[in-house]
C-alpha cells in the first residue's frame, strides 16, 4: 500500500535531514520510510546509509525511493563495501547532510506524522536549543496497540531527571558519567552544526554511538532539552544489532564496553564512584558463564549479594553521600 502525504503540511523554512541507518533492515525498511514520507514537515532531505547489508535491504530502498523520491527537497542512498560499525554508518549520512536539523532513525523504527513539525516548533521558540530528545514508544516486533511494551521516558519529569529543565550541561555530564540515562535515544534531534563541530559519532566504539556522543555534548557545554511529546515508534525485536537473543541478568553487551569506561569515565568519575563501578565490572566477569547469566532466582540472588550486599563501595559512597554537599549528581 503506497504511504499517503499527511493532509496538513508546514511549510515553515528549515530544511530537515533525516538519515535513516539500516543494516539488514528488509523486514521494516519500507515501514521506516513510509514513516518520513508521512511527515507533515515540507522540506525534507532524506539520507539513507546502510552498513554492508547481507539481506535486500538496498534493493528495497532502491524500488520505493524510484516511487516516491519526489516527496523530498533532495535524496541520496549511501552504501558500503565493509560493515563499519553503527558509528561510522551514521557518520556517513552526516557527513552528505545539508540540512540545518539532523533526525537519526533506525531502518527499523518509525517516525509519528508530526515527529518533525514538532521538533522543528519547539526549537524555534528558543535558539539555545541545539539538542533536544522527546518521548518514544517502545514496541515488541510490531506497531500495534496490543505490542506496546511502554512510552519513555516513564511519567512526568522530575528533578532528579536527567532531562530536568533548570539541570545544567554540567550537571547532566556529571549524570552521564555513572551511566548512560538516556533511554530515549530514538528520539535524538540535533543541529548538523553542532554535531560535526564536535567530530559526529567517536568510530572508535563501533556500536555505541550514542552514549558518547552525549557525554562530548554535555562536556563541551551543551545542554540536553526535552519535549514532553511523543515523536518516534521503536522496535524491539530479535534481528537488532543490540540484542543478544537470551535472556539474562546482564545484557551481554555490557562485557564489551569496559574499553569505552576506561577512556571515557573512569578518568573524571570521584574515586569511589570509579572503584564501586571497577568492583562490579570485575564480580560480573564470573556471568559470563552462560547457565550463570540465566535469570533464575538463585542466580538473581548471587548477583545481587556480590555487587550490592559485599561492594564495600556502596557502603563507602553512602557515607559519602550523607556528608558531601556539592556534586551530587555522582551519587543520585
Amino acid at each position: 500500500m503506497a504511504p499517503e502525504l499527511a493532509q496538513n503540511i508546514f511549510k515553515m523554512s528549515g530544511l530537515v535531514t533525516v538519515i535513516v541507518v539500516t543494516y539488514n533492515s528488509s523486514s521494516f525498511i519500507e515501514e521506516a520510510l513510509d514513516s518520513i514520507f508521512r511527515q507533515n514537515w515540507s522540506e525534507i532531505e532524506l539520507v539513507i546509509t546502510d552498513d554492508c547489508s547481507e539481506d535486500n535491504t538496498v534493493s528495497i530502498c532502491n524500488q520505493w525511493l524510484s516511487r516516491y523520491s519526489s516527496r523530498f527537497t533532495d535524496y541520496r542512498l549511501l552504501t558500503s563495501g565493509v560493515n563499519t560499525g553503527t558509528s561510522g554508518n551514521a557518520n556517513r549520512g552526516l557527513y552528505v547532510a545539508t540540512g540545518e536539523w539532523i533526525k537519526f532513525l533506525g531502518g527499523d523504527d518509525a517516525l509519528l506524522n508530526d515527529c518533525l513539525s514538532d521538533n522543528m516548533s519547539f526549537v524555534e521558540r528558543d535558539s539555545h536549543i541545539g539538542v533536544l530528545f522527546s518521548r518514544v514508544n517502545r514496541y515488541d516486533e510490531f506497531f500495534s496497540p496490543n505490542n506496546l511494551l511502554d512510552t519513555t521516558p516513564v511519567g512526568p519529569i522530575l528533578q532528579g531527571s536527567i532531562l530536568w529543565p533548570s539541570r545544567s550541561a554540567e550537571s547532566q555530564y556529571r549524570m552521564l558519567l555513572t551511566g548512560d540515562r538516556i533511554n530515549f535515544t530514538p528520539s535524538f534531534f540535533i543541529k548538523r552544526d553542532l554535531i560535526l563541530s564536535l567530530g559526529g559519532f567517536d568510530e572508535r566504539f563501533r556500536l555505541l554511538e550514542d552514549y558518547p556522543l552525549w557525554l562530548k555534548l554535555t562536556k563541551n557545554g551543551h545542554k540536553l532539552f526535552f519535549m514532553d511529546k511523543i515523536t518516534v515508534n521503536y522496535r524491539q525485536h530479535k534481528k537488532a544489532v543490540n540484542h543478544t537473543g537470551i535472556s539474562s541478568i546482564i545484557n551481554t553487551n555490557y562485557f564489551n564496553t569496559e574499553s569505552f569506561r576506561r577512556k571515557c569515565t573512569y578518568p573524571f568519575l570521584p574515586p569511589l564512584i570509579r572503584f564501586e563501578q571497577q568492583f562490579r565490572w570485575m564480580v560480573s566477569q564470573i556471568f559470563r558463564i552462560d547457565f550463570l547469566n540465566r535469570p533464575t532466582v538463585f542466580n538473581k540472588l548471587l548477583y545481587n549479594t556480590f555487587t550490592i550486599y559485599f561492594n564495600p563501595f556502596r557502603y563507602l559512597i553512602k557515607f559519602e553521600k550523607i556528608i558531601r554537599k556539592q556534586k551530587r549528581e555522582f551519587y543520585d
